[in-house]
């Protein structure tokens, strides 16, 4: 029956149904038998049957009951489950409300257990199939059931966190707020539970998820493709879910992250950043060797292509596994070039959104506020600093994933879940970049420690959780990662520890001065005289911004979470002095607080003034806090007297553009294979002088030749010496070092038959095929030594100078002579 009908009713039964004439009719009589019988307990009652454009006698069968509480809604045609539940809701009357499905799947006696959930506070009480309690009697086939269960993880993973089953066809809701959900629902398949349990969760209404009794009924009208359907609509309910100031907050991440690599993000091939020094070669081989590597299913854990005949041992070189693994087909492709510019530049955008997340989720609501503190944690100093020349420490986007899923254990709510999550998190960090993780680490504990010394409660209520759910991340961790780092530490060409030296730690001045790139205040020589070299400024956050931060500090003192982040902010740059400092102006020295781990496992081998990033997000959420407190300020001169103190801290850090230069162009002798005939199988072509971390252009030839040779010397991490100690490049030998001097100084030592009999010895530990000389500084010099060690002239041949070891007929003229 139809008609406008306005007096409400306790409890309103909502049955979608699409061609249900079989089975429509025993479903009636159980719902209205079972609601007479126990009008005392659910009141009057009514049955809506929401008909979605049927095409038998369900509409029929409705109108022929001839009962006045039986209703029904018809659509014009079938537009799916959605739109017949949005209608058949917006017809109700009741103070409550019940969807069933037309198979009773759940019976209707399982109405009292979602009942008494409801009468606790509840604005919805869903049937579960999946909570401890529930009853399957009838198990739906095998492949269906696998279907729904990947269906509801997903579900669990985009759209509703912590509903186990969504769509289970029986939920009962609060009247008035079921109509408001279901009137703004969207959707017209079988996503529209989904969508209308979304709406609940964001306007804040809870919902418990109820163990019921289910049976799978057969003439089910859900089929295989309507799973994918499912998954399509969910993807419109996340994209519409996006919020547009969030869309723009990555776009401008993107754009600044373009900005800041213009000069070579056009033309990678082609373009070189200076200030990367040799980085920006050893990285596109690390790209390049990681995906030959991958194409020949060879150890991407080693190889021998540089560093010959020894070798070298990627997993201890930070090739960061994580990323150039699944970057393979772009390297192969494209080039590593390309490649590693996509890598740090959306990377370097991919870190602020993270950091975006983050702070939108843990620290404040104000959408511009989390923009200004994110472009501060990605954007400061020490990472543009880094972006000339280190992927792994731009690449920080699962920084803050890891630290909101720590801060989810100490909630304690799902341990299990959370920890097996970090743990898996943990080794992807561990393939991206071990020190990052190690630093992040360190920021974390000192948050942690402040936090819980200000809110005693919290870490009481916290530690235990944590706990667990750190010991279960470790178990989930440690089996990913034993054997690489196994590798990495005990393999072939590992090493113990990389010395820095003992002026590692970052000057005081520093950390109040400006950094080379900073577009208004940039100093290079200032920066320059306070760092280790360009890569390496790891402050420099200028004065400015630590008196702002200073000021945040005072003001907002109240808070815990201010507390925690500024003590976490100078206790890292405190740390990143060094195990000594100098205090400037004076021959003052005094221990720093490095002291007591610069000998320790793992912190040996840190830089330590790289221990001042940690500063960064910290600088950043205090930066949001504050933009958040000023956007609610009255008084007008508060708001913008707080903005242009924010606005001259931050001006002085902008980042310039990266400098980019033309690259020299590779010779002919490389492009063209003509090095071929020169190098047989197990042997290495030598270049003069070997390449070396000063110098390493090498591997770009390298690179450019696909790698079809091998190179002794090179650019990496490797060990020297019995006790295996860790240094930057090859161990050397007397030739290299020899010619290494004389393309420096241009001073040459008088070759001779001790020099030519050390010559071959080291030609032979080589495996030498050919020395070639490159036109360079001081090749004159290099071309008359290496001439007078090998005993005869060289060969110009496609723009270089070669040197053939091999015992060939005199008379034999060289294939490319005169090229």
């Amino acid at each position: 029956m139809s008609g406008t009908v306005t007096r409400v009713v306790d409890l309103s039964v909502v049955i979608p149904a699409y061609n249900e004439e079989r089975r429509l009719g025993p479903t009636l009589d159980a719902v209205t038998g079972y609601l007479s019988d126990n009008e005392s307990r659910f009141g009057e009652w009514e049955v809506v049957v929401a008909d979605d454009g049927s095409t038998d006698g369900t509409g029929d069968l409705v109108v022929a009951r001839d009962d006045p509480r039986i209703r029904l809604v018809a659509g014009d045609r079938n537009r799916g489950k959605g739109n017949a539940l949005r209608l058949g809701v917006a017809a109700t009357r009741g103070s409550r409300v019940l969807v069933t499905d037309a198979d009773l799947a759940a019976p209707i006696e399982e109405l009292q257990q979602l009942d008494k959930a409801l009468s606790e506070g509840n604005a919805a009480a869903i049937g579960s199939r999946s909570v401890p309690g529930a009853t399957i009697l009838s198990r739906q086939h095998r492949v269906r059931e696998l279907l729904g269960r990947a269906g509801n993880l997903l579900i669990r993973r985009v759209a509703v966190p912590g509903i186990r089953d969504t769509q289970c066809g029986f939920k009962l809701f609060d009247g008035d707020r079921a109509r408001a959900a279901f009137a703004a629902s969207r959707l017209n398949g079988w996503g529209i539970d989904v969508e209308v349990l979304r709406h609940f969760r964001r306007a804040d209404w809870s919902v418990a998820e109820v163990p019921v009794r289910w049976s799978h009924q057969s003439g089910s009208k859900v089929g295989p493709l309507d799973y994918a359907w499912v998954l399509a609509e969910l993807a419109r309910l996340r994209a519409r879910s996006v919020r547009p100031a969030d869309v723009l907050a990555a776009v401008c991440f993107l754009l600044m992250a373009v900005a800041l690599y213009s000069g070579r993000f056009f033309d990678p091939a082609h373009r070189y950043l200076p200030d990367s020094l040799q980085d920006q070669n050893q990285w596109e081989w690390f790209f390049a060797v990681t995906a030959d590597n991958v194409a020949h299913l060879r150890n991407p854990l080693f190889t021998d292509l540089q560093g010959f005949p020894g070798g070298v041992n990627l997993m201890a070189n930070t090739v960061m596994l994580g990323l150039s693994v699944p970057l393979a087909p772009v390297t192969l492709a494209f080039g590593p070039a390309l490649a590693l510019s996509l890598c740090m530049t959306l990377g370097l955008a991919a870190t602020a959104a993270a950091w975006y997340w983050l702070i939108v989720k843990r620290v404040v609501r104000h959408r511009g506020a989390a923009l200004v503190g994110a472009s501060l944690a990605a954007f400061a100093p020490p990472m543009v600093s880094h972006a000339n020349a280190h992927p792994n420490f731009v690449l920080l986007f699962m920084i803050p994933l890891i630290v909101d899923r720590a801060l989810r254990l100490c909630e304690g709510a799902r341990v299990r879940r959370d920890g097996v999550v970090l743990g898996l998190m943990a080794a992807y960090q561990i393939f991206l970049g071990e020190e990052p993780l190690l630093l992040a680490s360190t920021g974390m504990a000192l948050f942690a420690a402040t936090y819980a010394l200000v809110r005693r409660d919290v870490a009481k209520a916290a530690w235990r959780p944590l706990a667990k759910g750190l010991a279960i991340a470790g178990a989930v961790c440690l089996p990913i990662v034993a054997y690489p780092l196994y590798w990495q530490f005990a393999g072939p060409q590992s090493y113990h520890s990389v010395l820095h030296g003992d002026n590692a730690g970052n000057s005081p001045l520093a950390l109040l001065s400006f950094a080379e790139r900073s577009l208004f205040a940039g100093d290079a020589d200032r920066a320059n005289a306070l760092s280790l070299n360009p890569t390496e400024q790891n402050a420099f956050y200028g004065w400015p911004l630590v008196l702002l931060a200073l000021a945040i500090t005072v003001r907002l003192w109240e808070r815990p979470l201010v507390k925690a982040l500024a003590v976490t902010a100078a206790g890292a740059a405190l740390l990143s002095l060094g195990p000594k400092f100098r205090v400037p102006l004076t021959d003052t020295v005094y221990p720093g607080p490095w002291a007591l781990l610069a000998d320790k496992p793992l912190f040996e081998s840190v830089i330590e003034g790289r221990l001042a990033m940690i500063c960064a997000p910290a600088l950043g959420m205090l930066l949001a806090l504050a933009l958040e407190r000023l956007a609610s300020a009255r008084s007008v001169t508060t708001l913008y007297g707080g903005l242009l103190a924010v606005a001259l801290a931050l001006l002085p850090i902008v980042p310039a553009p990266l400098k980019a230069v033309d690259r020299a162009p590779v010779p002919r002798f490389f492009t063209a294979g003509m090095w071929k005939p020169y190098v047989h199988e197990g042997e290495s072509l030598v270049p003069v002088p070997l390449p070396d971390p000063g110098a390493a252009e090498a591997l770009h030839w390298q690179t450019t030749a696909r790698l079809g040779f091998k190179l002794p010397g090179g650019y990496f991490n490797g060990p020297y010496g019995p006790d295996r100690a860790g240094i930057y490049g090859a161990a050397p030998r007397y030739t290299s070092d020899m010619l290494r001097d004389v393309r420096y100084t241009g001073s040459a030592p008088t070759i001779d038959a001790n020099w030519r009999a050390q010559a071959r010895r080291d030609f032979a530990y080589w495996h030498a095929g050919a020395l070639v000389l490159v036109p360079q500084d001081n090749d004159d010099r290099l071309r008359k030594v290496v001439t007078e060690l090998v005993g005869r002239p060289g060969k110009w041949t496609g723009g270089v100078w070669v040197w053939d070891l091999h015992e060939r007929d005199p008379a034999r003229r060289d294939p490319h002579e005169g090229s």
